[in-house]
């Protein structure tokens, strides 16, 4: 069977927002002026657990969150659903980036996930939480030896993994290709993203933040002691700001150059019989990812779906986040090729939906931070693609520095001091383009870095996978 019939059915929608009686029903936009303590611009899960968080920290504080579209509906509700523990976008960049903090990292990163699992519990929200873990599969031989020295490292920062051989990773998961593997047992967690935003959006209301949807923010500006942000149809006010934005172009110019929008795009296939789950022997329903630098990130759903994605990772010339890039039939055609040579038991499957969007990402490929107009605004992005657990991490150091206040998690270097910027267009582009024909290269060449990635990791950039 062609595998790009496979595709001829599939709904251009991400799945997981794709059930309107799963979504609830839109918040007011916010119509005239208004006043508050704390002004929390995007509505992902950036935003929501800084405003959620805020209402548990003070709950006497007046907090106010604007959306420019609506809640979950940008990368926190179409992402794969991966929860990780990792708040340095796994434990290699961590320790490459930060090797005299890393153990302290690796702490917090575990607390936090552990947190997270609490404050579902606090508030009732049902977001198909699974503490399963998740695999890494090696699907060249060279790639085993990496495997190894990975376990040796999470083991040794106190991390629960199992290094698998080619029949055990088999048993977990059945494909031909995979080699062996790395299961990290209880470091991530899989979850209904969409649900979790939906969720959190609930809890925050239940705490009375005064939450707007279809209220972009347009400008931010001082007026007197507070900060002022302009809607469609008025100013909010705040003593304190925190900005959300992520992917999207921040209200601070010169936030700007510290991150790019880059495009991932993901298949979920047409739930699986019995049969044909059995037939992969995916008992332990953990995620899992490959080895390569363009790698792929794949999980069951609650109803035995199986998403499929990454791999390509897509930067536009200028970047900007459109929704016409949300579809790339290219990719989506690729990505089909992919899933039936990792799963050729399963031939015969539809593809249900096709999706992409936008990530944002950074120079060190991990949350950056920073503050502006005197510690009255404070700023988190940057997660590539790993922001599902480290954006509650990420609330938490927000408000720390709106406060003032020297936490554990202020002093970190990883806080304190911002990655490098991006070069300006058309600089930006042709490194981009570069940087991701030398990632492919390395990977047809047995993980062999040639001498741009070479150079990149000496100056500290990211690009790593």
């Amino acid at each position: 069977m062609d595998p790009l019939h496979a595709l001829r059915d599939a709904s251009p929608t991400p799945f997981w927002l794709d059930d309107a009686d799963r979504r609830p029903p839109a918040a007011p936009a916010l119509v005239g002026p208004t006043d508050c303590d704390l002004l929390v611009v995007g509505g992902g899960y950036s935003g929501l657990w800084t405003a959620l968080i805020a209402k548990e920290r003070d709950p006497s504080a007046d907090v106010v969150l604007i959306e420019a579209g609506r809640v979950g509906g940008a990368a926190s509700g179409r992402n794969g659903g991966f929860c990780e523990s990792s708040l340095t976008h796994g434990l290699g960049n961590g320790i490459a980036r930060w090797p005299g903090e890393i153990g302290r990292l690796e702490r917090l990163g575990r607390e936090n996930l552990q947190a997270i699992e609490d404050t579902l519990a606090r508030h009732g929200i049902d977001c198909d939480w699974r503490r399963s873990g998740s695999l890494v599969v090696a699907t060249e031989p060279y790639q085993l030896a990496g495997l190894k020295e990975e376990a040796e490292a999470a083991a040794r920062y106190g991390a629960d993994v199992a290094l698998l051989d080619e029949a055990a990773v088999r048993a977990e998961i059945d494909s031909p290709t995979f080699l062996g593997g790395l299961w990290n047992k209880d470091g991530v967690a899989m979850i209904d993203p969409a649900r979790l935003a939906h969720g959190l959006k609930r809890a925050c209301q239940e705490l009375d933040v005064r939450v707007y949807e279809h209220t972009p923010g347009s400008r931010l500006t001082e007026d007197g002691a507070r900060i002022a942000v302009t809607t469609p149809y008025g100013r909010v006010r705040a003593r304190k700001v925190a900005l959300a934005t992520n992917a999207y172009p921040s209200l601070l110019r010169r936030h700007r150059p510290y991150t790019v929008p880059v495009y991932d795009y993901a298949l979920m296939t047409e739930p699986l019989t019995d049969h044909q789950l059995a037939s992969v022997a995916w008992r332990n329903r953990q995620g899992f990812a490959d080895c390569a630098n363009r790698f792929h990130y794949v999980r069951l759903s609650a109803d035995n779906r199986i998403l499929w994605g990454g791999f390509d990772a897509v930067h536009r010339f200028r970047g900007g986040v459109r929704a016409e890039r949300d579809q790339r039939p290219e990719t989506f055609a690729t990505l089909a090729r992919h899933f039936f040579e990792t799963f050729p038991q399963l031939a015969g499957v539809r593809f249900s939906h096709a999706w992409g969007g936008a990530i944002d990402t950074s120079t060190r490929f991990c949350v950056f931070f920073d503050t502006s107009h005197r510690g009255r605004v404070a700023y988190a992005a940057g997660y590539t693609g790993l922001g599902v657990g480290a954006t509650r991490f990420g609330a938490e150091v927000m408000l720390d520095l709106l406060t003032g206040a020297r936490t554990e998690r202020t002093s970190l270097e990883l806080v304190r001091r911002k990655p490098l910027p991006f070069p300006p267009e058309p600089v930006r582009s042709v490194g981009i383009g570069i940087t991701q024909w030398a990632l492919a290269r390395a990977d047809a060449r047995e993980g062999r870095r040639n001498l741009w990635l070479r150079a990149l990791d000496r100056v500290g950039l990211g690009f790593d996978s």
